[in-house]
């Protein structure tokens, strides 16, 4: 596979279209476009999205859970909940406590189903930025994982897709909340690896392309307010950057 980030945008005309990043310019066919510039859309357009819970030991830790899992903790969210780099947080409206969670995305390239985890790499396009947006009012307090993650925006992603030879096999994830560093760990501390997370998945789910599993966020996640302003860096990826807003 060709290393590149690739990325989706609408141009002037205000038609999408698909970019290879390169130096701050994105090149589309014969033309070319400043990033900073144009409106970047969503990376992907996932039919799902498959979230790994607790896919860091140390986060794990700090939610009161001592033991390895057998095989990886799995939530749904649906395309409703994708937005992109640059769109606004809206938070539920009425909810005390709303809280950041950085991870990475692994973008499904072709269908998957029932693939063992040494061929699971050959289905994969990429890596993307993600931050799963949670509303723990209804997930802590009511249990209830649907509206505490499900909702509408919950799930921004972005800004482009790093084939896996751009990203290091021990690259750094680092959120930032107002400029501060609040989580910050490496891919080779997850407790599966990718490889693993997505044949697991597959036994379970067919992947379509496009199709995104968030792989789980370590220790810090912490409460979002209106005016805030956080960024998600995977190294390789580079960042998702987000503002938050009262709903």
């Amino acid at each position: 596979m060709l290393a590149m980030r690739t990325v989706r945008f609408r141009d002037e005309t205000g038609i999408a279209r698909t970019g290879e990043l390169a130096d701050e310019t994105i090149k589309s066919g014969t033309k070319t476009y400043d990033f900073k510039a144009i409106d970047i859309l969503p990376p992907c357009e996932p039919t799902k999205v498959i979230c790994q819970a607790g896919g860091y030991m140390d986060h794990r830790e700090e939610s009161g859970f001592e033991d390895l899992p057998e095989r990886p903790e799995l939530f749904l969210k649906g395309p409703n909940s994708v937005s992109g780099h640059g769109d606004a947080i809206e938070l539920p409206p009425g909810k005390d406590l709303v809280e950041f969670e950085a991870e990475f995305g692994i973008i499904i390239g072709r269908q998957c189903r029932e693939v063992a985890a040494d061929e699971a790499m050959d289905y994969v396009d990429g890596f993307t930025c993600v931050n799963d947006i949670s509303n723990r009012d209804d997930q802590e307090l009511e249990r209830n994982w649907v509206r505490g993650k499900a909702f509408d925006g919950s799930l921004p992603m972005g800004p482009v897709i790093a084939t896996p030879d751009e990203v290091p096999s021990d690259a750094t994830l680092t959120l930032r909340h107002n400029g501060e560093v609040k989580q910050e760990t490496s891919r080779e501390m997850m407790i599966f690896s990718v490889a693993e997370l997505v044949s697991d998945v597959s036994r379970l789910i067919t992947l379509e392309p496009g199709d995104i599993i968030a792989s789980g966020t370590p220790y810090g996640p912490d409460a979002l307010a209106a005016g805030d302003v956080v960024e998600v860096e995977f190294e390789g990826v580079g960042t998702l950057r987000n503002h938050v807003i009262e709903r």
